[in-house]
C-alpha cells in the first residue's frame, strides 16, 4: 500500500539530540516550566543576542522559524 501526501503544512522544525533534562541556555529544567513556552523565552533572547546569523545555541545549526 502506498500513501500519498496531498498537502502538508510545516509550522516548525526541532531537532533535539541532547539526551539533557536541563535547558542548553539556561541550564534550568525543562519541566519547571510552563509547559507552553518551553522555554521559548530562553530560545528568543539568545537568537536576538545573535548579531549576524541566529544558530541553535545546542547544534550551531542556522535558526529559522516558519513563516
Amino acid at each position: 500500500m502506498k500513501v500519498k501526501i496531498k498537502c502538508w503544512n510545516g509550522v516548525a522544525t526541532w531537532l533535539w539530540v541532547a539526551n539533557d533534562e536541563n535547558c542548553g541556555i539556561c541550564r534550568m529544567a525543562f519541566n519547571g516550566c510552563c509547559p507552553d513556552c518551553f522555554h521559548m523565552h530562553c530560545i528568543l533572547k539568545w537568537l536576538n543576542a545573535q548579531q549576524v546569523q541566529q544558530h541553535c545555541p545546542m547544534c550551531r545549526q542556522e535558526w529559522k522559524f516558519k513563516e
